[in-house]
């Protein structure tokens, strides 16, 4: 069983997203990551749960947007 950190290309790579939308959704979406020295890091089973609630749907922010109107 593998159980390693991976970095943010690898994640990136997993996820079929751009390394750029990765540290958006650290900043603004609260991805699961950790950082380690100057590098973030992850754990695939944090990320899958995250996404699994929706933490990258981008749906999402545009209903809250369309509320506040």
């Amino acid at each position: 069983m593998e159980d390693r950190w991976l970095s943010v290309d690898e994640i990136a790579a997993y996820l079929g997203v751009k390394r750029d939308t990765v540290y958006r959704w650290i900043s603004e979406r609260n991805m699961p990551g950790h950082k380690i020295g100057r590098l973030w890091k992850f754990r695939k089973e944090e990320v899958d749960e995250w996404v699994k609630t929706g933490g990258a749907d981008e749906a999402k922010d545009d209903r809250k947007q369309n509320e506040r109107k």
